[in-house]
C-alpha cells in the first residue's frame, strides 16, 4: 500500500491494527550522505547514480547539529551510507567531526572516490575513536560482481579493502543474498579473495535480501500487531533497527529524521526535524522493506 497519509498507516488494508515499533533508545545514528554515486548499479536500494540528487549532499553544518543532539541522547555509534559517501566533497570533514566523539562505520563501494581520497582517510586513524569500513562485494565471483558494478571494480574494491585493513581500520563486506542460497557456502567462497587482499578470512559478511528500488511498492504480506507478538519474541522485536537507530536525510534543503536506513522514499517515515521529536513517535511497519526485516531479520547494523 502506497500512502503518505499517516492515519492510513494505523490499520492494514483488512482494517487490523498495524504492527509497530516504539523506539526505546538511540544507540546508532545514521547519516545519508546523498544519492550521488560514481556507479550505476541496477539493483541499488537507493537508486543511486552519477549526479543523482534525490537525497542531497549532507553538509558539515547539518552533521554537527545532529551529532551534538545524538550525544545528548546517549548515542554509541555513527554510521554513514549513500550513494557513495566519498563523492560528497565534505565527507571526510564530516567523518572527522563524528570520530571526535564516537566510533564510526562507513558503507562504500571502495572504488575511485575512496581510492582518490586515501591520504585523507589515512589521517583519520589519528582520531580518538575507531573507524570501520563495510565494502560492497556483491558476489564471490568477480565477473558476477562486475556485471552490475562495472568491469574491474571487484579487483579495485578488494584491493582497497586490503589497504584499509593495512592502515589499521576495521573492515567488513556486504553482499547480495540470493533466494534459496546456501549462505554458509557462499560466505566461504570469499576466503581466497580475502587471503589475497591480506584481510582475515573471518571478517564480518552482511547479507542483504532483495529490497526493490526506491519508489516501488511490491505486494508483500502486511504486518499486524498480532504478527509481531505471535511470530516474534521480545528480543526479536527489539532487534528491529527502528527500535534503536535513526537516519538523517537531506531533501529540499532541510534535514529530516527518518525511521531507519531503508525507508527514505516515503515521507510518512520522516519523523521530524530533531532526534528528540523522532524518538517519541511509533514507527508503523507499513513499508515493504519492513516486511524484509520481519521475515529475514535484515539489518544495516553490525
Amino acid at each position: 500500500m502506497k500512502t503518505d497519509n499517516t492515519d492510513q498507516w494505523l490499520k492494514t488494508s483488512q482494517n487490523e491494527p498495524r504492527g509497530y515499533i516504539q523506539p526505546q533508545r538511540l544507540d546508532e545514528l545514521w547519516f545519508h550522505t546523498g544519492t550521488n554515486c560514481n556507479l550505476r548499479c541496477p539493483f541499488c536500494l537507493e537508486g543511486s547514480k552519477p549526479g543523482d540528487n534525490r537525497i542531497e549532499f549532507l553538509t558539515l553544518t547539518d552533521a554537527r547539529r545532529f551529532i551534538t543532539e545524538a550525544l545528548d541522547l546517549g548515542v554509541k555509534k555513527f554510521s554513514f551510507t549513500g550513494g557513495e559517501p566519498f563523492v560528497n566533497p565534505e565527507f571526510t570533514a564530516i567523518l572527522a567531526a563524528a570520530l571526535e566523539h564516537r566510533p564510526c562505520l562507513v558503507l562504500t563501494n571502495a572504488t575511485e572516490p575512496l581510492m582518490n581520497r586515501l591520504a585523507e582517510v589515512r589521517a583519520l586513524a589519528e582520531q580518538p575513536n575507531p573507524l570501520n569500513f563495510r565494502v560492497s562485494l556483491d558476489h564471490p565471483d568477480p565477473a558476477k560482481h562486475d556485471e552490475s558494478r562495472g568491469k574491474g571494480n571487484f579487483k579495485k574494491a578488494l584491493a582497497t579493502l586490503g589497504r584499509l585493513h593495512a592502515m589499521g581500520f576495521g573492515v567488513s563486506i556486504a553482499r547480495l543474498m540470493l533466494p534459496n542460497e546456501d549462505s554458509a557456502a557462499v560466505d566461504r567462497a570469499y576466503a581466497p579473495y580475502f587471503r589475497s587482499a591480506g584481510v582475515p578470512e573471518d571478517i564480518t559478511i552482511i547479507k542483504f535480501p532483495e529490497f526493490h528500488l526506491p519508489g516501488s511498492f511490491p505486494e508483500v504480506p502486511e504486518i499486524t500487531e498480532t504478527c509481531m507478538t505471535r511470530y516474534l519474541n521480545a528480543d526479536q522485536r527489539d532487534a528491529f533497527m527502528c527500535n534503536f537507530s535513526k537516519m538523517i536525510v537531506r531533501k529540499n534543503g532541510r534535514c529530516g529524521v527518518y525511521a531507519c536506513t531503508l525507508v527514505d522514499d516515503l515521507s510518512v517515515y520522516d519523523l521530524g526535524s530533531t532526534l528528540q521529536e523522532a524518538m517519541s513517535k511509533r514507527v508503523m511497519l507499513g513499508h515493504h522493506r519492513c516486511y524484509s526485516c520481519f521475515a529475514c531479520g535484515a539489518s544495516c547494523s553490525e
